[in-house]
């Protein structure tokens, strides 16, 4: 599938959510994995819109590619913001989950939902990239 590479704004969310959604018809995920594989990438890339480039004052793109094969869609999100490790958070995150439902903050629960709705989920710093890999397997009948 060929990439996509769209400025780093809050108007490119609709173009990243159709390519990711393109990317799991081809894999032919069913409709709760692609709604898990998009809300995922969606939370991601907001927040590389956002906290990486809005809130630092930077400017950018967010570079997107889809790798299919027989066993899995793999969607890889690159961009040039400050580096940001989500797993950090995630433990953060996982924390207020046991908390009693009156002393939850509202909110703050995207990077969990991200990782959680994906079969793997890896980050890594690369130059000036950060890189946020989401893999999500192909079920048997489903894999051409």
């Amino acid at each position: 599938m060929e990439s996509l590479t769209v400025p780093g704004n809050l108007d490119s969310l609709s173009a990243i959510a159709q390519y990711v959604m393109a990317a799991a018809d081809a894999a032919g995920l069913d409709k709760k994995a692609s709604y898990k594989l998009r809300l995922a990438v969606d939370e991601v890339t907001t927040n590389i819109i956002i906290h990486g480039y809005e809130e630092n004052h930077l400017q950018g793109d967010v570079y997107m590619m889809a790798d299919l094969d027989d066993s899995s869609l793999t969607i890889t999100v690159e961009d040039t913001a400050t580096a940001f490790d989500p797993f950090p958070k995630l433990s953060l995150e996982e924390e207020k989950i046991g908390l009693p439902m009156e002393q939850r903050p509202i909110g703050g629960l995207g990077v969990y939902l991200a990782i959680q709705g994906v079969d793997k989920f890896f980050y890594e710093r690369v130059g000036d990239r950060n890189r946020n890999t989401f893999v999500v397997k192909r079920t048997t009948a489903n894999a051409q």
